[in-house]
């Protein structure tokens, strides 16, 4: 059966909503083996902080353990990052990823590069347990970054949703993995200096923020598991552990292998988090599926599709219908108006319009909302990278300074990090 123009343009829109969908679901492909390359780094990271701290002794094997697991993991992903390496490459006459996620991967594939000689500089102990952990969080950084603009350029709504909630959920447990290696390292050594204590206190308000922002965008079955996990014993232990950090006193001394005892509670908790991150990995894939399945069942019935041309709003109501009198032009169509207004089918199509305007409004909005997030979390990470550079403050201190101005000022938090952002800019060309 021959289609008509209106059938067939209805077919290659549908087609491009498939095309658009399907490369987002390969992007989400992406993240899900970044989260397993994280952890993998996370768990190498903290094995390898024991390891320095201790000279040597500890966790020699278990460190190789977790090399092996890494390189595992890394594997996977290069296989399937293998398209985006080749820009130049296109999958069915399109590219598979835009310009900012293609930028972002380079950072992470120079990162893998350099992870061998990181290794054979920590196996000789050639870098302290300090300057191990930030290679490896510089190269996570990256990772996460990668999902981060996944998200910012996600067009639809609930995949964005579903991808911002990962993405905050994945950082929350990266600033926990972090925690571990700083716990392991203070616990290995016996005491906790001012600068680890300090840095356990930020590791512990940064997670907090980024977990509060995950709850705001989970579903109710994910809140569900996420308070069961909260309610495990493990979270106790962390707590108490945590207080013998962060006081500003020696460790007990009936501690006993406190490095190790850290390490393997502040794993369990770890672990857990990564069970439910590869839930909220699946939710993600699953929300992919049922769209690109909708949108393939919609393509095929034309006819259903020509049908939803009555009930689809595909512009704002007509000026013609508002305001008339206001407009010299319209003014003089009143009549043709009026009469279109006393039509019953031009009343109920308008009813239509109103309502489908609506609906996509609140769409937009939701949409809008979430990427709007998204840019307020950009500009505060930027504005404290700036206050940290060149005011020598700690990531807590920074964001407590500019909670405050934005506090003193009654202005949004946001509006304030784009001040310091515009003066670092203003003075930086001042400089040049």
């Amino acid at each position: 059966m021959t289609r008509n123009a209106a059938e067939r343009l209805l077919c290659a829109a549908k087609s491009s909503e498939i095309e658009q969908l399907s490369r987002l679901a390969e992007t989400c492909a992406v993240v899900g083996d970044i989260s397993r390359f994280v952890h993998a780094l996370q768990r190498e990271r903290g094995s390898s902080c024991i390891y320095l701290a201790s000279g040597g002794d500890r966790f020699a094997g278990q460190r190789q353990k977790r090399i092996q697991d890494c390189l595992d993991a890394e594997e996977s992903l290069r296989q399937r990052l293998e398209n985006w390496t080749q820009p130049e490459a296109k999958q069915d006459n399109r590219y598979v990823a835009d310009a900012r996620l293609l930028h972002r991967v380079a950072a992470v594939w120079h990162g893998f590069d350099a992870l061998p000689s990181i290794r054979d500089d920590i196996g000789v102990q050639r870098v302290s347990a300090d300057d191990a952990m930030r290679l490896f969080n510089r190269l996570i950084s990256n990772l996460l970054s990668v999902i981060f603009e996944a998200a910012d350029t996600a067009s639809d709504a609930d995949v964005t949703r579903a991808l911002v909630c990962l993405f905050h959920f994945i950082q929350g447990k990266e600033l926990a993995g972090q925690e571990r290696a700083c716990g392991a390292f203070g616990f290995t050594l016996g005491e906790f200096d001012a600068a680890h204590r300090d840095s356990m206190r930020q590791l512990i308000d940064a997670q907090r923020r980024c977990l509060d922002t995950f709850v705001e965008f989970a579903s109710l079955d994910t809140l569900t598991r996420w308070q069961e996990e909260l309610e495990r014993p493990v979270h106790a232990d962390i707590l108490r552990l945590r207080e013998l950090a962060c006081q500003n006193a020696t460790l007990p001394a009936d501690l006993e292998s406190p490095g190790e005892q850290w390490y393997a509670i502040a794993t369990l908790r770890v672990d857990a988090m990564q069970g439910l991150e590869e839930r909220l990995i699946e939710e993600l894939h699953a929300t992919c599926r049922d769209k690109i399945a909708t949108a393939k069942r919609e393509a095929r019935d034309s006819t259903g599709l020509l049908a939803n041309l009555h009930s689809e709003l595909w512009s704002a109501t007509p000026s013609l219908l508002q305001d008339s009198s206001e407009n010299p032009v319209a003014s003089q169509l009143e009549g043709i108006t009026a009469n279109a207004m006393d039509s019953r089918f031009s009343r109920s199509l308008i009813d239509l319009v109103q309502t489908q305007s609506a609906r996509l409004q609140s769409i937009s909005d939701e949409l809008e909302s979430t990427r709007k997030t998204l840019r307020e979390r950009k500009l505060i990470e930027r504005a404290k990278g700036l206050l940290m550079t060149h005011q020598k403050l700690s990531e807590e201190q920074a964001y407590r300074l500019l909670r405050k101005t934005a506090m003193d000022q009654s202005k949004p938090l946001a509006s304030v990090a784009q001040s310091v952002i515009d003066l670092a800019d203003m003075l930086s060309r001042h400089d040049v």
